[in-house]
């Protein structure tokens, strides 16, 4: 027995067992054992068997050691001490020690041995000990390993499973099992379609397959769906790697899966609405914009959304504050669908839409609150107007959400968003993000109806300042084309005008206000009419622009948003077919000769702008033929976003060239050649072909300063008048020729000449070589003179005084139909 307790005094027990009475968590749980090296201590303590792996571990080999106590492997008689009484604890137990002693090395250093002792029993009784045992350092690692190996699968927050090579589950963790919501033995053995059909399995086993044939793990790959038990879809980032064995075999693979759904929710609330606020808005057009919401939100919101307005907002109307009380007239103004063709819609963009009262989006507009229908049965379907439900149920729609357009208290519209049987159903979180997107989507809206409101009433101020009917002229016939800018961009101020002037000539001309907006068609009407006032001054196209200029100067002085203008001014007469021009800072004019060839105007002096003060204006004569058209436009016809101006010019050429082609004709092929759909300026085309007064109908009679000719002036006009058929204006036209007459002789000085126009009216001019001007007055009864003028004015349609550069004329005009005349005993009453 001494040798007995010898050998228990031999242990030294470092550990401390477990209730198992080993390291290990219990069979199938321990991590593979490292206790390879055997030996056995019999009842008196020696030595009796030594296994080749214990003589790798300490160095001794088996003859040197068995039959030797066990105890002179043992390092300090403390540690003897230590180990004999846990042997006498354990004695006779049968109870076995798991720890870790210091024991000598052959070569002698001390190695820490990690043993398993365990009592070996016969017949009679114990007939001493088991030992296995390894290095403490590889068993530590190993235990360590296990520990962790044991902490993911049961207190890792993430879901972790192992699939063998044919991609069956072989284990699975807890978070895994909660996840599934299945039990352990409908998983193991199982692949992911079996487990989980609603997990895009066929992604997650592709990248699986990969990782086992490649090696290479997967990190951070996505994967979609949704659980048998979840109403909602998730997402999961997962990893992948895959396991071997210490020669290399593939034992499966390992994959981590992190519910990643909300931050992904998140990501994608985020990126819809970064996109929105990109693409919304682009466009001061109304139903442009909500058609931008639509695109939007397809497919990132819904597979397919609708977006109807109200009237009022898409005329830019301001619509009344707060919810619309009754059925309400809307129009479709958007829509899209991630199918072809669109088959949902149940009308096309444009067409007129009124809800039913109880339908969803009449209680929508009513309450100005959202509604969200999460499944769409039947029932839900039959609550739609009659020919919307019909399109769900054909196209398998089943969940939707109604949404109000609202900004600044005001309701513009309604949106719906719906999803097909194809997509998870909505939830509150995909209800906010639609609110939201139409919340901003409703701003961008109003703005463009607050900007269509000011648009249209700036091209309504325009067209009113605008001449709406050219007058038939004698000298010209004219065509004109004017486009305002597109909605996108606010109306301008450009303006043209055909005025007649004395002597059967006639003013062409055209203007651009710089700046857009109601601004600008103000000051246009400003600058038309003291064009119209300028022009019954007879003024030459120089000063008109002098005066013009001044105008400006002043205008800006009053306001400065007042930014100048630019202007073309040209007088053509039909008789000496001369066309006189002047221009402010505007293009030059194109002149298309009988021929059909171009011709650009170019020499024409260019002139400052509008505005600038104080800059001379110059004038150039061009004599015309007759039949040749002349083109005077604004820039927006030849400038656009991208195009240089001399492309233009050249596209405005080759839209010209031609002979003989009617007005008409070619306005509309200028416009086709050069206006764009979304033209950023307005654009004015005034287009005259000239005429030339014949011959025979212009009469001339010099006259000295002598007042006996008063009566061969009258006789001339009386032979002239009959030569013309106009035997029933000679009596008036020789009163008024008497007196413009006489009126010349007595006051002016040079030669004097009588002019007669037969055109679409009767002219009598009288010309001298003074500059003083004629006025008229009402002579009282006492007086012997004065009342020529006034005869004349009773007597004429109109008459006026124009200067020239070697004096001035007087002329005044009669209509040619006897009973437009003046009745003469009314103008005797008068006169008298």
């Amino acid at each position: 027995m001494r040798g007995n307790g010898e050998a228990r005094n031999g242990l030294i027990w470092m550990g401390v067992p477990t209730a198992s009475g080993g390291l290990g968590s219990g069979p199938g749980d321990a991590p593979q054992t490292p206790y390879t090296a055997t030996a056995f201590v019999d009842g008196q303590g020696s030595v009796s068997l030594w296994s080749p792996e214990a003589e790798s571990l300490l160095g001794y080999r088996a003859v040197e050691v068995c039959g030797a106590p066990a105890a002179g492997l043992l390092i300090t008689p403390a540690d003897r001490d230590t180990a004999l009484v846990a042997v006498r604890q354990r004695d006779g137990t049968g109870q076995g020690w798991d720890g870790v002693l210091a024991l000598r090395h052959r070569d002698g250093h001390a190695v820490r041995i990690a043993l398993r002792v365990r009592p070996v029993l016969s017949g009679q009784g114990q007939a001493g000990w088991s030992i296995n045992a390894a290095d403490a350092r590889q068993v530590e690692q190993l235990e360590f390993d296990h520990a962790i190996l044991e902490a993911l699968f049961k207190q890792a927050p993430i879901s972790i499973t192992v699939v063998d090579t044919d991609l069956r589950f072989r284990a699975v963790n807890a978070v895994a099992l909660r996840d599934l919501a299945l039990p352990a033995e409908r998983i193991i053995g199982r692949r992911t379609n079996e487990v989980a059909p609603g997990i895009a399995f066929r992604t997650a086993e592709e990248r699986l397959r990969r990782v086992r044939d490649t090696g290479e793990p997967a990190i951070d790959f996505q994967v979609r769906g949704w659980l048998a038990d979840s109403e909602r879809e998730g997402v999961w980032s997962t990893s992948s790697f895959r396991l071997t064995d210490s020669a290399g075999r593939i034992l499966g693979m390992c994959q981590t899966l992190v519910d990643i759904t909300e931050g992904y929710r998140a990501q994608q609330r985020l990126e819809l609405l970064t996109e929105a606020g990109a693409r919304i808005g682009s466009t001061l057009d109304v139903v442009r914009t909500a058609q931008e919401l639509a695109d939007v939100a397809v497919p990132g919101l819904a597979d397919f959304a609708v977006v109807d307005l109200l009237e009022a907002t898409v005329r830019g109307e301001e619509p009344a504050p707060g919810p619309v009380e009754g059925p309400a007239s809307l129009r479709r103004s958007g829509f899209r669908s991630v199918r072809a063709g669109e088959p949902e819609a149940d009308c096309v963009v444009g067409e007129p839409v009124v809800f039913p009262s109880g339908t969803p989006q009449d209680r929508c507009l009513a309450g100005g609150r959202s509604e969200l229908i999460r499944k769409l049965d039947a029932d839900g379907q039959s609550a739609f107007d009659p020919r919307i439900a019909e399109k769900m149920r054909a196209s398998g729609t089943h969940s939707v959400m109604v949404v109000p357009l609202r900004a600044r208290g005001v309701t513009l519209g309604v949106a719906v968003f719906a999803r097909h049987c194809d997509s998870v159903p909505y939830d509150e979180g995909a209800l906010a993000l639609a609110e939201d997107l139409c919340s901003r989507a409703a701003v961008c809206i109003d703005n463009a109806r607050r900007y269509t409101r000011e648009h249209t009433t700036a091209l309504a101020l325009q067209r009113s300042l605008l001449p709406h009917v050219l007058p038939d002229h004698p000298a010209v016939q004219t065509a004109y084309r004017y486009q305002p800018a597109a909605a996108h961009a606010s109306a301008g101020g450009d303006w043209f005008d055909v005025l007649p002037l004395s002597g059967a000539r006639v003013a062409l001309l055209v203007g651009d206000v710089t700046g857009h907006g109601l601004h600008a068609a103000a000051i246009m009407g400003r600058l038309r009419t003291a064009v119209h006032t300028l022009a019954e001054l007879d003024l030459d196209p120089d000063e008109v622009l002098t005066h013009l200029d001044d105008l400006v100067v002043r205008l800006a002085q009053e306001d400065p948003d007042c930014q100048g203008a630019s202007c073309l001014y040209a007088v053509y007469d039909p008789i000496s077919c001369l066309c006189t021009f002047a221009r402010a800072g505007h293009p030059p004019p194109a002149l298309v000769r009988p021929d059909g060839a171009v011709e650009l105007l170019d020499a024409i002096p260019p002139g400052p702008p509008l505005g600038l003060g104080g800059m001379p204006f110059e004038t150039i004569e061009y004599e015309l033929a007759e039949d040749s058209v002349l083109a005077l436009y604004t820039d927006g016809l030849i400038q656009a976003p991208g195009r240089d101006v001399d492309v233009g010019m050249d596209r405005l050429a080759d839209a010209l060239v031609g002979p003989g082609r009617p007005l008409e004709q070619l306005g509309d092929a200028v416009m086709s050649a050069l206006v764009a759909e979304h033209r950023f300026d307005d654009v004015a085309l005034l287009l005259a072909r000239t005429r030339v007064l014949a011959a025979d109908r212009v009469a001339s009679f010099p006259l000295p300063a002598d007042p006996a000719l008063v009566a061969r002036a009258r006789a001339f006009t009386t032979r002239q008048l009959a030569k013309w058929g106009l035997e029933s204006l000679a009596f008036t036209t020789e009163i008024i020729v008497s007196e413009l007459v006489t009126n010349a002789i007595r006051h002016a000085r040079g030669s004097i000449a009588l002019r007669l126009i037969h055109s679409q009216t009767l002219i009598c001019e009288v010309s001298d070589g003074s500059l003083s001007a004629p006025r008229l007055r009402r002579a009282r009864t006492t007086d012997e003179g004065g009342r020529g003028l006034f005869l004349v004015a009773q007597l004429a349609f109109g008459w006026g005084t124009r200067y020239t550069r070697n004096g001035k004329t007087i002329w005044a005009e009669q209509p040619l139909s006897p009973t437009e005349a003046t009745d003469l005993s009314e103008v005797v009453d008068i006169w008298a």
